[in-house]
């Protein structure tokens, strides 16, 4: 199946490696408005692909039947528009859109014209976010307790997004797979706006139902982070990022006994500690940007909706929204 890429700037790269490693796909056209990114590209992929400045000739082109966007999320919106409106399926960079209202409009025209859209929410393909899934589906990680999520660096400082839109996304799009969609009754955001329009710095709060989330998101930290922690009733999991493939997710045998009953001493009574093991899980190395990719060709194929398509993205986009809307006030 030809797809086209339309942006080749930051990101753009990686996703073009990873449609060009893909049987299912052919890297059909890369797009950009500057030549010398064009120029990058062609030194790559030489004469397997074509190479555009105007996205609207791509659209135009009958034989490409899928559009990746991979440009500023300002921009999302019309691009993807205009690719729907082309009759084109469209795997689009997170954060989906810049409004809740933007999404449920390229909800309701993909929907009508019968198009798929994937929004890349690349750590639900991260095989260790989908190895504390299937921990919870089986139950060996008990209730929710917590979540904990901290996503940090010294950049890449951008003008037209916060930090939080563009990191905590991460976060709040891992919570909602991990919870099956649930969403949250109690939003609150801090924040702090250096060298930049946007903050910079942000810390995020949720409480749901029956567990609380905090993420803090920052492009001014001295130290790169990555790192998630869920807490379960019966044994907690620590994803840390930074580590080495082999070394990413640690799961421990952790949490609090409740103790009761006539003959408990009173220290002992209401609660206790219980320690067990600590163990490294074996998971086969994947590529989660390979994945997310290979899962939105998979989809048009079998003509059925993204696991990170546009409903997801809308509860992912409400909670910033909302979250936003708080650091205001």
């Amino acid at each position: 199946m030809n797809i086209a890429l339309i942006g080749y700037g930051y990101w753009g790269p990686n996703v073009a490696k990873n449609i060009y490693a893909n049987k299912k796909l052919h890297l059909h056209t890369i797009c950009d408005l500057k030549q010398a990114r064009l120029e990058k590209a062609h030194n790559l992929y030489v004469e397997h692909s074509s190479y555009e400045t105007d996205y609207q000739k791509v659209l135009s082109n009958p034989e490409v039947k899928a559009i990746a966007v991979a440009v500023e999320t300002s921009a999302h919106f019309q691009v993807v528009k205009d690719a729907l409106n082309a009759g084109k399926h469209v795997y689009v960079e997170k954060p989906f859109t810049s409004t809740v209202k933007e999404a449920e409009e390229l909800a309701t025209l993909a929907e009508n014209k019968g198009l798929i859209i994937h929004i890349d929410h690349i750590m639900m393909y991260h095989p260790c976010i989908q190895k504390i899934r299937d921990l919870i589906v089986s139950g060996e990680l008990g209730d929710f307790l917590y979540i904990e999520a901290m996503r940090m660096n010294l950049g890449q400082i951008k003008k037209d997004v916060s930090a939080m839109a563009d990191l905590a996304v991460h976060d709040l799009s891992i919570i909602d797979y991990l919870s099956d969609g649930k969403e949250p009754f109690y939003i609150k955001a801090v924040g702090e706006k250096k060298y930049n329009p946007k903050e910079s710095l942000t810390f995020l709060m949720l409480r749901y139902d029956n567990f609380i989330a905090h993420i803090q998101s920052s492009w001014i930290s001295p130290l790169k982070e990555r790192k998630l922690i869920v807490a379960g009733t019966k044994k907690m999991v620590v994803f840390d990022d930074m580590k080495p493939s082999t070394e990413k997710l640690t799961i421990y045998d952790k949490g609090v006994d409740v103790i009761a009953g006539s003959d408990v001493e009173y220290e002992d009574y209401a609660v206790k500690t219980r320690v067990g093991d600590i163990w490294i899980p074996y998971i086969p190395e994947k590529d989660a940007l390979f994945n997310s990719i290979d899962h939105f060709a998979s989809c048009i194929e079998l003509n059925q909706q993204s696991q990170s398509g546009p409903e997801q993205a809308i509860r992912v986009l409400k909670i910033l929204e909302t979250a936003e809307a708080t650091m205001n006030t």
